[in-house]
């Protein structure tokens, strides 16, 4: 490895090869001050990501290696972890393009729990696909989760917003009966944690958005609100954590009261992500909290449809990277003033 400098390694999955992924990732490093802040590294091969620079005639320079101690700490490096040629059909979802992408994402988490890269930031990968022997998984958050240590809480954020799902990828029908007294303290706690430790929030303010509409309106449209929900809440407050709700999520993204909190919790997937999306598609990031390890993503998908077309924007890509960054530097500032703080009697 060359001399290493304080800059941090950026460990990057390459998502699908067919996708925007590639693209993104080398839009994002066209602007060469981003590699003042990080040492990137992509874990797929240079053919590869030479076919895409030359479909769309991005002018980056990147460095082959087969070793991650020929790191050059002044270009994007390209880790080749495959030898063999590997077709790209820009914009097809194909086995063979998601059996490589799990081979890209495998690696590079291995490279993440052996602390020979910092964080990862993963490309967008199609999750059929994917789907191996390898990868059976309905996506990165729960491949993640049972790679590193922890308790994985998903979180989609801006600088104004974050936005954590007590269920993740499961089917609607499965909601209401997943949504429990231990779920949802677990992924408060979660939240509060990385709140703390992540993001520098002292005293993290928290909001539980109500599982059905109007948070059941006293039973009348369900009753796991008045059931479960609001009595866990008030349990995890009188327990001395700033934690409110249920709100009806209507009310509560149309009225912006969600700029007074420091994350909120969804109780299901689209009722969390959907509105995010609508405020702030193209420059939110996916962030797997709770985990020993930090990743990252941008918040869009593989984007078949424009792949190749030299039109995906790298804003959210960018804004995954940033985020990586900020979060190591805030756990590890965070760990050594608790490593350091004064012991009470």
């Amino acid at each position: 490895m060359a001399d290493k400098t304080d800059k941090i390694i950026v460990g990057i999955s390459i998502g699908d090869l067919n996708g925007i992924g590639i693209e993104v990732i080398l839009k994002t490093f066209q602007d060469k001050r981003m590699l003042d802040f990080c040492t990137p590294v992509l874990f797929g091969s240079t053919k590869v990501v030479l076919f895409h620079k030359k479909a769309l005639n991005v002018d980056v320079t990147v460095n082959s290696i087969t070793d991650l101690k020929q790191l050059n700490h002044q270009k994007i490096n390209v880790l080749n972890i495959w030898k063999e040629d590997v077709p790209v059909e820009l914009g097809k979802a194909t086995k063979q393009s998601g059996e490589y992408a799990a081979k890209s994402l495998e690696y590079a988490v291995n490279c993440l729990k052996d602390k020979t890269v910092d964080v990862l930031v993963t490309a967008p990968i199609h999750k059929e696909t994917i789907q191996s022997d390898v990868f059976n998984y309905p996506g990165h958050t729960e491949f993640l989760e049972d790679r590193l240590a922890g308790k994985s809480l998903m979180i989609l954020m801006t600088n104004q917003l974050r936005i954590g799902l007590i269920t993740g990828h499961i089917p609607i029908s499965k909601v209401a009966e997943t949504v429990t007294e231990d779920l949802i303290t677990e992924k408060v706690n979660t939240m509060h944690a990385t709140l703390q430790k992540d993001f520098a929030v002292v005293k993290p303010k928290i909001a539980i958005l109500g599982l059905n509409p109007h948070c059941g309106d006293n039973g009348v449209i369900g009753k796991e609100d008045d059931a479960i929900v609001k009595p866990t809440v008030n349990k995890i407050r009188e327990a001395g954590k700033l934690v409110f709700g249920p709100y009806a999520a209507d009310g509560f993204f149309g009225s912006e009261t969600y700029k007074q909190f420091d994350g909120v919790l969804a109780t299901y997937h689209d009722q969390g992500l959907a509105p995010f999306k609508a405020l702030s598609f193209g420059n939110g990031v996916n962030f797997t909290a709770g985990l020993s390890h930090i990743r990252t993503s941008p918040d869009h998908g593989t984007g078949f449809d424009i792949a190749g077309k030299n039109s995906a924007n790298p804003s959210s890509f960018k804004e995954a990277l940033f985020s990586a960054l900020k979060i190591f530097k805030t756990r590890k500032e965070y760990k050594l003033l608790s490593k350091n703080k004064l012991k009470t009697k």
